[in-house]
C-alpha cells in the first residue's frame, strides 16, 4: 500500500451504525475508519484463502485425549509425512488426560486444508480448528 488515503462515504441505517459502534468500542478501535479497513483486509484475505492454489499460512489447533490408543503416534506420523507443509508444532499437556497441539502449516490452500482435515478427523481428536491467512 502506498500510504495515500482515499475518502469515501457509506450510507446505512442508524441502528446498524449504532451496533457497529458498540462492536468497535468493545474491540478497542479508535475510529470507524480503522475498523472498516480491518473488515476489508479480512475480506481480501478470505478471498485469497478460498483460492485452492493460493499460498496460505495456517494455525491448526487440536485438542485430544492422549489416552486414545495410538493417536499420538498417528498424529506424529501424519505430520512427518507432511513435513514440507508443516513448519512448526507445539505440544501442551492441558491436564492428565488432554493435550493441545498447535501446528503451523504453509503451502497451497488445498494441500494445507487436506492435511488439516486429515488431522482433525482422526479418531480421538475432540476438537480441531484451522485458521488460515494469506502468505
Amino acid at each position: 500500500m502506498d500510504g495515500k488515503l482515499t475518502r469515501f462515504s457509506v450510507s446505512m441505517q442508524d441502528e446498524l451504525v449504532a451496533q457497529f459502534d458498540r462492536l468497535i468500542g468493545k474491540r478497542g478501535y479508535s475510529s470507524r475508519s480503522e475498523a472498516v479497513r480491518d473488515l476489508i483486509r479480512d475480506a481480501l484475505v478470505q478471498e485469497k484463502v478460498a483460492a485452492p492454489k493460493g499460498s496460505v499460512v495456517g494455525a491448526l489447533t487440536l485438542v485430544y485425549s492422549h489416552e486414545t490408543r495410538e493417536l499420538s503416534d498417528r498424529l506424529t506420523e501424519l505430520q512427518h509425512r507432511a513435513h514440507g507443509a508443516i513448519i512448526s508444532s507445539l505440544h501442551v499437556h492441558l491436564d492428565e488426560h488432554n493435550c493441545l497441539e498447535v501446528i503451523i502449516l504453509k503451502g497451497k490452500a488445498a494441500h494445507v486444508k487436506r492435511i488439516a482435515d486429515s488431522l482433525i478427523s482422526m479418531r480421538g481428536v475432540k476438537h480441531g480448528k484451522m485458521t488460515l491467512t494469506s502468505a
